[in-house]
């Protein structure tokens, strides 16, 4: 559904988000697991908003109350202190909370800080790209204000240069067929000590500790064209998610079985330890027992001495990946962009060049023009 056929149906959007209540929301490790990641389950009855597999869901978030009051210790500023946003007055710790990005120091931020503070040293430090680079690395604006104390900046002040709290985009893991009314999500808590302090990732800290269950936060959706199941259901799909990247495929899954696709589905799984983090394990097990799903592989990276990824395992199917994209299929990768897609793409390219006898660069123009004709979708981030 394109954003112009939705916004003739519906008065929300990116511009006037959705308050959508939390209908229920729990954790999907295991107790042990290192991780915590949330599913949540998101009403939209009464919008007038929908969405396809394949998009994401923009969450507007709050900053924590810890944060808040920690940046407003280190300021001196009383929370109660007035500032006027636009044509709304709030008060600078109803700002705080729901405003300005207290997370992420970017090099323009911190050059306006120094600025506007009179703190010449550390003006001085701005221009040099590096070392804002490796300062900036793991700190938030309380840090900043601590170290670098400004002796006269007021609530306006800060209001003039801290970025505006952005939503964040989260894949969506349902179908809207299988879950009338409602978008689920997959959510992995960020959570860091860095400089004495313990940090958290907002937006996801916002889903597993804030937002609670019948309470609403604005929600609206981002359509992702490049990211689709093929309109023809007879063709085989091998979808790649490890960690949270699964959350599109649990949609793609739910989205096959409704639309009542014939074609084969195989699923590339990983992350840590098996017995603690093989997220939504019953209902793959299920699809698996009633023929949805043809083929699941699962690398868990640390169930042994030498860790194996899920590019270890395509490797080791390197034949029946050819086989069924060389006969129509559709490929599809989701979850981190930095290593984890790239080393998947490099297996898809050696695998292309192996199975179909190709040179790597014959190879590469393969998966390039996969991509070209939409039957290799990345949902990388």
């Amino acid at each position: 559904m394109s954003e112009t056929a939705e916004s003739t149906q519906s008065v929300f959007g990116k511009s006037n988000p959705f308050p959508a209540p939390l209908l229920k929301k729990y954790n999907l490790n295991g107790e042990g697991s290192a991780k915590e990641t949330i599913h949540a389950e998101v009403s939209i009855e009464g919008s007038g908003l929908s969405y396809d597999a394949g998009d994401a869901l923009a969450v507007v978030p709050q900053n924590a109350p810890d944060l808040v009051e920690a940046f407003l210790a280190a300021t001196g500023i009383d929370a109660a202190d007035e500032l006027t946003i636009g044509e709304e007055v709030f008060s600078f710790g109803e700002a705080l909370r729901d405003k300005f990005d207290l997370r992420v120091v970017t090099k323009v931020v911190l050059t306006k800080f120094a600025k506007a503070a009179g703190l010449d040293e550390l003006l001085e430090k701005c221009a040099d790209r590096e070392w804002v680079k490796e300062y900036t690395w793991g700190r938030d604006w309380v840090d900043v204000v601590k170290e670098y104390p400004p002796s006269s900046l007021c609530a306006g002040d800060y209001a003039g240069f801290l970025r505006p709290l952005a939503p964040r985009l989260y894949s969506i893991a349902s179908s809207i067929n299988a879950h009338p009314n409602e978008v689920h999500l997959t959510v992995g808590s960020v959570r860091y000590e860095a400089f004495g302090r313990q940090k958290k990732g907002v937006c996801s800290t916002f889903i597993a500790d804030m937002w609670d269950e019948g309470a609403t936060s604005g929600v609206y959706f981002h359509h992702n064209p490049n990211f689709r199941l093929p309109e023809d259901g007879s063709l085989p799909i091998i979808m790649v998610g490890p960690g949270t990247g699964i959350a599109p495929f649990r949609a793609f899954i739910e989205e096959r079985i409704a639309k009542g696709a014939t074609g084969k589905n195989w699923l590339f799984f990983g992350d840590q330890h098996q017995a603690t983090d093989y997220l939504y394990q019953p209902e793959w097990e299920e699809y698996l027992e009633s023929g949805h799903l043809d083929k699941v592989d699962l690398a868990f990276s640390r169930d042994q001495t030498e860790k194996i990824y899920v590019q270890d395992r395509m490797r080791e199917n390197a034949a029946q990946i050819w086989e069924w994209i060389n006969t129509g299929g559709y490929f599809y990768v989701c979850g981190d962009a930095i290593r984890m897609a790239k080393d998947v793409n490099q297996a898809l390219i050696d695998i292309v060049a192996e199975q179909g006898e190709m040179a790597e660069a014959e190879a590469a123009a393969y998966v390039k023009q996969m991509q070209k004709d939409k039957r290799y979708g990345r949902d990388v981030y």
